[in-house]
């Protein structure tokens, strides 16, 4: 997910950052995630939408997933653009504000959704019977609601902190914010970090952890959760980590670091270069949650696979003439300083 570079601090211009691997790297990575990320949701909200039953709580989860995910993917032509141009913004301090909200509520709303899958699938395991009451649609759907609700409680004052500025004269989007205001933005970027990755990854540790040492134990995992339900929960467990450690930790750490040494008063030119490398490596890296996200909603249940290849032999066949032998009923559709 991205984050618009320039030249940007007083201290990495002082110190001559050279970063015009930028136009190539960030230009090229984005547009793999948009050439993936865009279908691939697409896919998935469709079928979701033709689905012929009421969604189930983890489908309600994984939809709001996928939009979240879409709204981001959108926005990547604009950041191909810009980093094409040479870390040029040409399209106004309205669509900067926007675009630097949307990354930022993709990344914390994907976090908090698959804490809220976790969650779930936590209960589902290891108190089945207990929790039946709490795993309903009505809670799934509050649980998304709330979701969203935070987050952009939490984002608001991004549309604050990102503007647009002239650097070298062209104009420039700043991704956290400009650097007159960067010692107020890195309080809010260290809440923020803490708040909607760092209290979310330890309630995912913590189910996961009990999970684990409940499916371990042979007797008590068959009995609490049966063979479906024991490989999904373990498909859920290794992709959810997958997710949290080659996308968020790594950009999380890295920001964080970044952020910390430009805010010493004290510069190590040697030492800000390699974290300021490492954090704009990894910064459109985080946006491959929008192109693996999808894969959690396919590998959570055979019937979603199942469904696919279903709806794509039906368009197949479906296109023979009325009254041959592939028409078939339809059934009714229910339903920060920049970088």
């Amino acid at each position: 997910m991205e984050k618009l570079d320039t030249n940007t601090s007083k201290e990495e211009r002082f110190c001559h950052f050279s970063e015009n691997y930028k136009q190539i790297y960030l230009s090229l990575t984005y547009s793999i995630i948009f050439v993936l990320g865009l279908p691939l949701n697409g896919t998935v909200l469709w079928l979701s939408w033709r689905q012929n039953k009421p969604w189930s709580c983890a489908t309600i989860y994984l939809v709001n997933l996928m939009v979240a995910d879409l709204l981001y993917v959108l926005t990547l032509p604009f950041l191909i653009i810009t980093y094409s141009l040479g870390d040029r913004w040409p399209f106004g301090e309205l669509l900067c504000k926007l675009v630097r909200f949307l990354f930022y509520t993709n990344l914390y709303s994907s976090i908090l959704l698959l804490t809220c899958i976790s969650v779930h699938r936590f209960l589902g395991v290891c108190h089945p019977l207990r929790s039946l009451p709490y795993r309903t649609r009505r809670h799934a759907l509050l649980g998304t609601a709330t979701t969203w609700a935070l987050v952009v409680l939490q984002l608001l004052p991004t549309l604050i902190f990102s503007q647009t500025d002239y650097v070298d004269g062209h104009m420039v989007c700043y991704d956290m914010t400009s650097p007159e205001n960067f010692h107020q933005f890195f309080a809010y970027g260290m809440v923020l970090m803490l708040s909607g990755f760092a209290l979310p990854s330890l309630v995912i540790l913590v189910c996961y952890s009990l999970m684990v040492r409940s499916l371990t134990k042979p007797e008590e995992g068959l009995m609490r959760a049966g063979s479906t339900a024991r490989a999904k929960s373990i498909r859920t467990i290794l992709l959810v980590c997958s997710l949290f450690a080659l996308c968020f930790v790594p950009f999380h750490i890295t920001r964080s670091l970044y952020l910390t040494l430009l805010y010493l008063p004290a510069q190590n030119c040697q030492l800000l270069m390699v974290a300021s490398l490492a954090y704009k490596i990894w910064r459109p890296l985080v946006s491959m949650s929008s192109c693996l996200n999808p894969v959690l909603y396919f590998l959570s249940g055979g019937n979603n696979r199942v469904r696919l290849f279903q709806e794509l032999r039906h368009n197949k066949v479906g296109e023979h003439p009325a009254g041959t032998k592939g028409e078939r009923p339809r059934g009714e559709q229910i339903w920060i300083l920049p970088r």
